[in-house]
């Protein structure tokens, strides 16, 4: 057991660090063939703290263990919303930006509402549903170029200058990036599927607790540093883009790879998500400042820890 547990954190560690040279890798290749930095930001690092879920759920799925592939994503996001983004907002009030306020926040709670109606409707998500959500993450992709050009949003992460080296070490970090990611998502899923048993907890819960928090610690590091230099836009953005990469490119790729069969019992985590997203929308119209205060920062954090108990409950 004491080996499964220092596997699993060996995963985690291989997850992030693959996940980083990934993103410099591509970063680096994309500079040396001079494509905007906006453009950089906006898809190669956006998608990069998402290689963690993207990985662990593309094996999770191609093993069998659909309750990991599904679980991964939607305890990722209500991590992600409750838990990450309450811990940002307690440390610096966030303020909401007008395009936040009335276009992404929104995109993201129909994006939500979509998933869980086409996950109901097919009895799972079919590979056809899964083309739609690669369909719509291509949209996403567009509207978020489109809206970095004109210079309404920065990029998610600050980015170094990639012309010191040469295009021959940036593959070399991808390689790495790629197998790092790989191996991780595999130590994680094996791992995990053995503790559950001995432990005789169900995937679901596993999947939902340990493994959704485990790959959404790009995101915790970066929006609590965000927080911490009161850089409010990444620290949401952050939250929001993920959270949209997550159900349309990563529940996207697991589908078209191996269908993925309808459990009700997803139902549940499915509606707090939409909850959580919902509340979000209404945080800029309980505030004079339209910013999510500390107070609401302490709701989302009780939430989760509500949350978290009813998961061994129920």
């Amino acid at each position: 057991m004491i080996t499964n547990i220092i596997l699993i954190i060996i995963g985690f560690v291989l997850l992030i660090k693959g996940a980083d040279f990934l993103v410099d890798g591509a970063s680096g290749v994309a500079k040396k063939f001079h494509i905007p930095e906006i453009i950089i930001g906006l898809t190669i690092v956006s998608i990069g703290t998402s290689m963690p879920e993207l990985f662990v759920s593309v094996e999770s799925g191609i093993k069998g263990y659909q309750d990991m592939a599904l679980g991964n994503v939607i305890g990722s996001n209500i991590c992600n919303l409750l838990l990450i983004l309450g811990l940002s907002t307690v440390i610096f009030p966030i303020a909401f930006k007008k395009q936040t306020k009335f276009i992404e926040i929104p995109m993201c709670l129909i994006i939500t509402i979509i998933f869980m109606v086409l996950y109901n409707v097919g009895g799972g998500i079919s590979r056809t549903d899964a083309i739609i959500l690669i369909t719509l993450f291509m949209a996403f992709i567009g509207y978020t170029i489109y809206m970095g050009k004109k210079g309404t949003q920065e990029p998610i992460l600050e980015l170094e200058t990639y012309n010191k080296k040469s295009t021959i070490i940036y593959i070399i970090y991808i390689i790495l990036g790629i197998i790092g990611l790989k191996f991780g998502g595999d130590f994680i899923v094996e791992n995990s599927k053995i503790l559950a048993e001995y432990f005789n907890i169900s995937e679901k819960v596993i999947s939902l607790t340990i493994i959704a928090i485990g790959t959404s610690l790009p995101e915790l590091v970066t929006s609590v540093t965000a927080a911490i230099k009161k850089d409010a836009d990444i620290a949401i953005g952050n939250i929001i883009g993920s959270n949209i990469f997550n159900i349309l490119l990563i529940i996207g790729v697991s589908g078209i790879i191996r269908p993925i069969n309808c459990s009700s019992s997803y139902n549940v985590q499915m509606a707090i998500l939409i909850l959580a997203t919902f509340i979000l929308a209404l945080f800029p119209y309980t505030d004079k400042k339209n910013e999510m205060s500390r107070i609401n920062g302490i709701v989302y954090l009780i939430l989760y820890v509500i949350y978290m108990v009813l998961l061994f409950v129920m």
